[in-house]
């Protein structure tokens, strides 16, 4: 599964929020009512006990991790949306982890451990849509899916041990047979991401968000991958039929099933983007920087003309596009993002760093006496910077 285009990405690390006797604590439309739930649980079988020692030392992991965001209470906050989302019984007990990875992803580990992915924030233009990732990714932790997963891995790999020995004896072919248990396997992947999709619709009806918003995060993702495909010449890569060893729906099939049944759902209410906006505000320069790194152009651009339709081009968009040209590099890709960098300038962008990149750029295209100037200016501003010396060698040249 692409990391771009699949928030069940780690829904290898769904589940053991358990089911239990205690009802949840928000009143539910009829229709909606959501299972019984309890969150102290421990785990009691041999199964359950591996699978809860290896997300624990996985916490631990992320809980140190560099690529952790710590600052400005990020993790407060993402812990907000989800409790909104799945209730604050659901949420009590979880932990969440900001991490400041570019891929598109939220996932959950069986002890309760929540990631969520810089890439997420980015391209979400709502608390809806966050909270539809992160309320399809707690759908699989109390629907127990990595216990039931790790089940079936196992028992289809002490199976196919078995045909492989069986067949060495009786010099019988086990491909079909291995198929077969291979086929079933991914089978039921598939439904469980339609039913941790079909129970995250119903956390998101339930809370007040919009119902039509989990389908109208899988378009946007199509339509990025559309991009991405676009930049690079190729044809889009959309499927819209799962194929054989497929684990799950397509984008396609999700947006259509999860439209259909929000619309027989009430419709919620604000989807919470002016909230979203100024939350992400202090991050989104680092996420952008991420972003423009992963060598993407046609999505990159999408998501930037994506944030604009919503909020406008700020001065980071800006930036942020300039940044896009430059490092495509093309003779008239520099052109552009020299002009771009000059309206982020004319619209508040402050940063040293832009007379210095305005000028990189302008020397890289020929425009040698005006790049030096940039780069002068910049000079100017950050004496001290660590590439100071190199960037008056190349002025001196």
């Amino acid at each position: 599964m692409r990391a771009l285009s699949r928030f069940a990405l780690c829904g290898a690390a769904a589940s053991l929020a358990m089911l239990g006797t205690t009802p949840p604590t928000r009143a539910a439309e009829p229709g909606l009512e959501l299972p019984a739930y309890s969150h102290a649980y421990e785990p009691r079988t041999v199964d359950e006990r591996g699978v809860w020692m290896e997300a624990d030392e996985a916490e631990r992991g992320l809980r140190d991790s560099p690529l952790r965001i710590r600052e400005a209470g990020l993790e407060a906050y993402l812990r907000e949306v989800l409790c909104r989302e799945v209730g604050a019984d659901r949420c009590a007990g979880v932990r969440i982890y900001a991490m400041e990875i570019p891929g598109f992803n939220a996932s959950m580990m069986a002890n309760g451990t929540m990631q969520v992915w810089s890439g997420l924030l980015l391209r979400s233009r709502s608390e809806a849509e966050l909270a539809a990732v992160l309320g399809h990714e707690f759908a699989h932790f109390e629907l127990r899916h990595s216990l039931t997963g790790f089940q079936q891995r196992r028992r289809a790999t002490d199976a196919i041990a078995w045909i492989g020995l069986w067949g060495a004896l009786a010099n019988s072919d086990t491909s079909f047979t291995q198929n077969i248990i291979a086929r079933g396997i991914y089978r039921y992947g598939r439904e469980q991401e339609t039913d941790a999709d079909l129970l995250g619709l119903r956390y998101a009806a339930s809370s007040g968000y919009p119902a039509s918003t989990p389908a109208e995060v899988w378009k946007n993702l199509m339509a990025e991958e559309d991009a991405s495909a676009a930049g690079r010449n190729q044809k889009s890569k959309q499927k819209y039929t799962a194929g054989y060893f497929d684990s799950h729906p397509t984008a396609l099939n999700r947006s259509i099933y999860l439209a259909e049944a929000a619309a027989k759902m009430p419709a919620g209410g604000d989807a919470r983007a002016r909230e979203y906006r100024a939350a992400m505000a202090p991050y989104l320069p680092r996420f952008l920087a991420a972003q423009i790194k992963r060598n993407d152009f046609g999505g990159t651009e999408h998501i930037l003309q994506s944030i604009a339709a919503a909020s406008g081009w700020s001065p980071d968009l800006l930036f942020a596009r300039a940044e896009l040209y430059r490092t495509r590099g093309n003779p008239r890709d520099l052109q552009v993002a020299a002009q771009y960098y000059r309206e982020a300038r004319a619209a508040g962008y402050a940063g040293p760093e832009l007379d210095r990149n305005l000028g990189l750029a302008l020397l890289r295209n020929g425009q040698a006496e005006e790049g030096r100037q940039s780069l002068n200016a910049y000079l100017a501003a950050a004496p001290e910077a660590g590439d100071a010396k190199m960037i008056r060698a190349l002025v001196a040249n």
